[in-house]
């Protein structure tokens, strides 16, 4: 599952964006503008930009945040696997891909989450894998 990453040249412009670079996923709920938003953070950055929600932004193909939202936990993690001056898009990793992250201690992921045992994997499975 893909989703598009926008709004992040406000922030840093491509600098933080790298193939393969592992981005938190954070819900939202209390956001003003949108109260599906799922902001998108890196190590090093923080706030890099937000998972697109309109069809105006969203890319043909990946999944939008209203889309997502009910689907990951309240944090969870994505890669990046392409990148434009205007948009990157992300893979929504797997339960299993999540697992290999943590179990690799250099893993952005251990720098990006206080406690990574705390993500529901078997909430993963069932929601985004379909298990």
């Amino acid at each position: 599952m893909y989703i598009t990453i926008t709004a992040f040249q406000k922030l840093h412009g491509t600098q933080p964006l790298k193939i393969d670079g592992i981005v938190k996923l954070i819900k939202e709920p209390d956001n003003k503008y949108d109260t599906e938003a799922i902001a998108c953070e890196m190590r090093y950055y923080g706030k890099i930009g937000y998972v697109a929600n309109s069809t105006n932004t969203v890319v043909k193909g990946s999944m939008s945040a209203g889309r997502l939202y009910d689907k990951i936990n309240d944090e969870y993690f994505a890669k990046i696997k392409f990148i434009t001056n205007q948009i990157a898009i992300a893979k929504v990793m797997t339960s299993d891909e999540y697992i290999e992250e943590v179990e690799n201690p250099e893993s952005d992921v251990h720098y990006l989450c206080e406690n990574p045992s705390k993500i529901d994997i078997d909430f993963i499975k069932k929601t985004l894998e379909g298990e």
